[in-house]
């Protein structure tokens, strides 16, 4: 099985899935609240793009001024074919395909992403369903790495990974996130790793939420303050939210996460 990438700036793990969850580490002030909570299944939800637009907006703004440059190049590589025109036109040339291949994997994410990229916690059946997006930037224009990839997994085998990154001030200073590896129970091998929250104490917050759900059930879940959202008709003021696909689970997942196991069948 292929090595599962592992990004820089891992710092620490939090409490196991089967650690008692603290419950002082919930608050019923969570700005966005589980979107469903029942008896079998809990459903959180995940926004990997916090202000989608901005890498649209960007090749916007970048086309016509690269067919500016890449066109005075030409010309003058045409009008006065000399070394020198030669090679500034080549450097134009690079230089242009160059940006573009390194934003269009972050155009084709703002378009294609999800407004919503759910997490189910069936309790029932001790599995946790991931609407995952998945992307390839080193292959920006590849289909088979990139699109919504559902994934099932056992909930003992999760583990909370915390990361932490410096970014230059533009690009927000201290990133912290949280993402969650799964791991082969019988060789302990990473298999798979999935975004889990961009911010650091709401993910904080769903890891124990999740775990309360998973080992207490629907009883010992607080009343929010805040209600829940439906992503899917939610009136977004951003055009471009407004834009992006809606959450279609796969027929027979859907079904499986948000039921429990009936009689003879395997949870």
């Amino acid at each position: 099985m292929p090595d599962v990438y592992c990004p820089r700036g891992r710092a620490y793990n939090l409490p196991g899935p089967n650690i008692p969850a603290k419950t002082d580490g919930i608050t019923a002030q969570l700005d966005i609240a589980p979107t469903h909570v029942s008896s079998i299944y809990m459903e959180l939800t995940r926004k990997t793009i916090r202000i989608r637009g901005y890498w649209i907006l960007t090749g916007i703004i970048t086309t016509p001024l690269s067919l500016f440059v890449i066109g005075w190049a030409t010309l003058e590589a045409l009008t006065s074919p000399s070394q020198t025109a030669l090679e500034t036109t080549a450097i134009a040339l690079s230089t242009c395909l160059l940006c573009y291949w390194l934003i269009i994997p972050y155009i084709r994410m703002e378009i294609e992403t999800p407004c919503n990229e759910p997490i189910r916690f069936n309790r029932a059946r001790r599995k946790v369903y991931f609407y995952q997006y998945r992307f390839d930037r080193l292959n920006p224009l590849g289909k088979r790495n990139w699109g919504v990839k559902p994934v099932a997994h056992n909930w003992d085998d999760l583990t909370a990974e915390v990361y932490r990154i410096y970014r230059p001030m533009g690009g927000g200073g201290l990133i912290e996130n949280i993402l969650l590896s799964v791991r082969n129970p019988e060789t302990d091998e990473v298999i798979d790793r999935v975004f889990f929250s961009c911010d650091l104490e709401q993910g904080k917050q769903y890891w124990e939420l999740a775990k309360l759900f998973m080992q207490e059930g629907i009883e010992a879940i607080p009343a929010f303050v805040h209600s829940s959202v439906d992503w899917n008709t939610k009136d977004f003021s951003n055009p471009f939210e407004r834009l992006a696909p809606k959450v279609q689970w796969p027929p027979e997942m859907d079904l499986e996460s948000r039921t429990a196991p009936g009689q003879g069948e395997q949870p």
